[in-house]
C-alpha cells in the first residue's frame, strides 16, 4: 500500500494556492493528443482532472501522428515525436487551439517516453530502425530543438515516464524482449540513467503517471498477453515496484497523466480492440481504478500531459 504521507490532498492543495505558495493547480486540464483511431490522427482532446465525464476538442496537433510522447509544465503542454518524426509542438493549456512549432527532437523517432518538471522536458528512448537509447531535453518555456541529456541504459521503445520536481523516471519498454527495468536521472542535470529496480510486471507499450511522491506503470503487453496492471514506486527511493491493483481494462498503447491527487488513463488497444475507456485512480490508496468517462474515439498511441502532475 502507498503512503499517503507527504502526499498532497485536494483540502492541502486548495489552501496552498489560496496562499499563493503553490503553482500546481488543484483542478488541472488533462490533454491527450494524436494516436490512431483506425488511422492516425491529430485531435488533442481535454478534460478536467478533478471531474469525471467526457472529453472535448481542444486542437490539432502540428501533424497526424501516433506513438508519439508528451510532457507539460503547468502553462505549456508539449507533444514530441511519433512515426519517426523529430517534430516538437506546444500547445497553451489554458486556451484551446492548435499547437505551434516548438522544434525538432535530435533524431525522430516513435515509441519515446516523456517527462517533466516545472522547468524541462525530457524524451527518452523510442524506436526507428532499432529501439534507440537516446534521451534529449527541452527548456518548456522556450522553444528550440532539443539538445542531449545522456542515454538510457539499453536501446529501448515503447516504454513509459514520469517525474517528480527532482527525479525523472523510465520504466518497461522493448530491448528487443520486454523488459522489466526501472531506472532514473536527476532532471536539473544531464547524464544517463541509474538503476531503479523493476517493475512487478515486465511489459512494454505501457503508460504512466504520478504525484509529486508516488508513480503508477499502467497497463502494456507482456510478450505474450495485453494486461490490466497497476504498479507503483516511491519516486524518491530505489526499490522493485509494488501491485496498487487493476485498471478497468486490460489495454496497450495507452496515455495517462495526472493531478497530484488522481491519475488518469486513456484509450489503447484492448483484447476486444481499440478502445476509449478513461480509468482513473487516487495516489493516496492502493486499489483498482475505477470509469473515468470516455475519450472522444476509440484510440490507441496517443500521449497524454496535464498543468498540475507530479514533476510540477
Amino acid at each position: 500500500m502507498p503512503s499517503y504521507s507527504g502526499v498532497w490532498n485536494l483540502v492541502s492543495v486548495y489552501q496552498a494556492v489560496a496562499q499563493g505558495n503553490w503553482t500546481n493547480p488543484p483542478n488541472p486540464t488533462a490533454l491527450f493528443g494524436g494516436g490512431s483511431d483506425g488511422v492516425r490522427i491529430n485531435v488533442i482532446q481535454y478534460t478536467t482532472i478533478s471531474t469525471t465525464g467526457t472529453f472535448s476538442d481542444f486542437g490539432d496537433l502540428t501533424l497526424v501522428t501516433d506513438n508519439l510522447a508528451s510532457c507539460s509544465s503547468s502553462t505549456r503542454g508539449i507533444f514530441a515525436g511519433g512515426v519517426t518524426s523529430n517534430v516538437i509542438g506546444y500547445v497553451t493549456i489554458a486556451s484551446t487551439g492548435n499547437a505551434t512549432d516548438f522544434g525538432d527532437l535530435t533524431i525522430g523517432r516513435r515509441g519515446l517516453a516523456g517527462l517533466s518538471n516545472s522547468t524541462r522536458g525530457v524524451f527518452g528512448g523510442g524506436f526507428t530502425s532499432s529501439e534507440q537509447t537516446r534521451i534529449d531535453y527541452i527548456t518548456i518555456a522556450s522553444t528550440g530543438n532539443a539538445t542531449t541529456f545522456g542515454s538510457l541504459l539499453a536501446a529501448t521503445a515503447r516504454l513509459a515516464g514520469f517525474a517528480s520536481p527532482t527525479r525523472g523516471i523510465f520504466g518497461g519498454g522493448n530491448t528487443g524482449v520486454t523488459t522489466n527495468t526501472i531506472t532514473y536521472i536527476t532532471i536539473a542535470s544531464t547524464g544517463n540513467p541509474i538503476d531503479f529496480g523493476d517493475l512487478a510486471v515486465a511489459r512494454e507499450q505501457l503508460s504512466g503517471c504520478s504525484s509529486n511522491t508516488l508513480g503508477v506503470f499502467a497497463g502494456g503487453y507482456t510478450g505474450s498477453v495485453i494486461v490490466n496492471v497497476l504498479d507503483f514506486i516511491t519516486i524518491a527511493s530505489t526499490g522493485n515496484a509494488s501491485d496498487f491493483g487493476d485498471l478497468t481494462v486490460a489495454r496497450e498503447y495507452l496515455a495517462a497523466t495526472s493531478s497530484l491527487v488522481r491519475g488518469v488513463v486513456g484509450g489503447g488497444n484492448a483484447v476486444a480492440g481499440l478502445s476509449n475507456v478513461v480509468d482513473t485512480f487516487v495516489f493516496s490508496s492502493a486499489g483498482n481504478a475505477t470509469d473515468f468517462g470516455d475519450l472522444l474515439s476509440p484510440t490507441q498511441g496517443l500521449a497524454a500531459c496535464s498543468g498540475g502532475h507530479g514533476g510540477l
